[in-house]
């Protein structure tokens, strides 16, 4: 089976609890960015050692970069071709999803887009918590734009850490959630992805980011506390939330 879930911010207690048990031999897990690489220390070992762990279990873990990724070890491990389209490998069933990359996932056609602004950057470090690789660079709009002209511009999922400004408003509306309206610095992206949004034809597009779960219009889904069939959208499994934030 193929599954989504949103932003896991390396949180390995969240990780064996929820995610782990749902996934049998042969299933593939995306996360909606935010999957936490230099964060995922915790009372299994270090971040490697969870790692080594993940590449001895039966199931795949592919992810898009969020905000909150230490990008400088990220861009360590070692790039290579994988169905269609570009992945860091840090694992043999542990891929990193690059930004602007098209992928053939089951029988599916996958478009990825990483990045993301943190709202919580004035109490971050900068090469310590926080890293400027989380907004995209004019080259990863470009090989976007590029992939998706070689497809014609159709694809079945599209799978973005933020969502599309447009989607970012509409969120803003519905006030129980309490989500900001477009951010300035974040505003370069999502108006790119209301462009993708607008030149693009897709079936269904997932994004994490804003810590709701939440079935939305134009066939968009935002993730977080639970895992969805991807093809489908359906729940599978939903927990309360891990995060105090």
């Amino acid at each position: 089976m193929l599954y989504i879930t949103g932003d896991t911010h390396g949180d390995q207690n969240k990780w064996l609890a929820e995610i782990h048990p749902i996934l049998q031999p042969g299933d593939t897990i995306i996360i909606a960015g935010d999957f936490g690489v230099g964060f995922w220390n915790g009372p299994q070992g270090s971040e490697e050692q969870f790692f080594d762990w993940l590449q001895n279990q039966p199931y795949t873990v592919l992810f898009c970069d969020g905000n909150h990724c230490n990008f400088e070890k990220l861009e360590k491990y070692p790039i290579e071709g994988w169905n269609g389209g570009r992945v860091h490998v840090l694992r043999s069933n542990l891929l990193h999803l690059m930004r602007g990359e098209l992928y053939t996932i089951g029988q599916k056609s996958v478009f990825a887009f990483g990045g993301g602004y943190s709202l919580d950057k004035y109490r971050r470090v900068e090469g310590v918590s926080w890293w400027p690789q989380e907004m995209p660079s004019a080259q990863e709009y470009e090989n976007a734009k590029r992939n998706l002209k070689q497809h014609e511009n159709r694809v079945d999922i599209i799978v973005t850490h933020t969502a599309p400004a447009a989607s970012v408003y509409f969120l803003s509306t519905l006030y129980r959630f309490g989500i900001k309206g477009n951010v300035v610095e974040e505003f370069p992206l999502t108006a790119f992805l209301d462009q993708i949004c607008a030149s693009v034809s897709y079936d269904r597009w997932f994004f994490g980011h804003f810590h709701i779960d939440f079935e939305l219009w134009k066939n968009q889904t935002a993730v977080f506390n639970t895992i969805r069939n991807l093809e489908t959208g359906e729940i599978v499994h939903q927990w309360e939330s891990y995060e105090s934030f």
